[in-house]
């Protein structure tokens, strides 16, 4: 399954296959999926400012590991790799730092702390017990592909692999 996503700085048109699909097509099963989609309720996220791109990432994880496990009491005790796939990164939290360094501002513990993508990826792996790698790639084909070589290497049981560029996709996979 494919859809035009509105994406990039210059709102061109990109064919993204789903991230459902790009798992299946690397050798995964998808156990469980979830999403957050412009116009949801995006709960804010402690110690992350300024951006929406680390609690799309959050939720989006939260939605399909609730889905998954009920809750982080439900977890059982297995390596789940955390693969977060962007093409763009978070973009607010760039355009803040670039923007206090360009005036000869100060850029803020938070703002360094977020200016990574893992950053989100330790938040999600302790909230929810998750102890495995942490990859970052830039594209959801890459992160699917990632996912499927640590669970093939033994690195990981399972991989929750999120994609989050205008809103969040996320979906827990293991080989089959």
């Amino acid at each position: 399954m494919s859809g035009a996503r509105k994406g990039g700085a210059q709102g061109m048109l990109v064919e993204v296959a789903s991230l459902p699909a790009l798992a299946e097509g690397s050798g995964l099963v998808v156990r469980a999926a979830g999403a957050w989609r412009e116009g949801d309720v995006l709960p804010g996220l402690p110690g992350f400012i300024e951006s929406p791109f680390s609690p799309m990432v959050a939720e989006a994880a939260e939605r399909c590991l609730r889905l998954a496990y009920c809750g982080p009491e439900g977890k059982p005790e297995t390596t789940t790799a955390i693969v977060i796939a962007s093409t763009l990164g978070d973009v607010a939290s760039a355009t803040a730092v670039a923007r206090a360094v360009a005036t000869g501002g100060r850029v803020g513990p938070l703002l360094f702390f977020q200016a990574v993508p893992n950053a989100v990826a330790g938040h999600v792996a302790a909230r929810w017990g998750l102890a495995g790698p942490v990859v970052c790639v830039a594209s959801p084909r890459a992160g699917a592909e990632v996912a499927a070589l640590l669970i093939a290497d033994g690195d990981a049981a399972e991989a929750l692999i999120v994609h989050c560029d205008q809103s969040a996709d996320a979906v827990l996979v293991e080989a089959p």
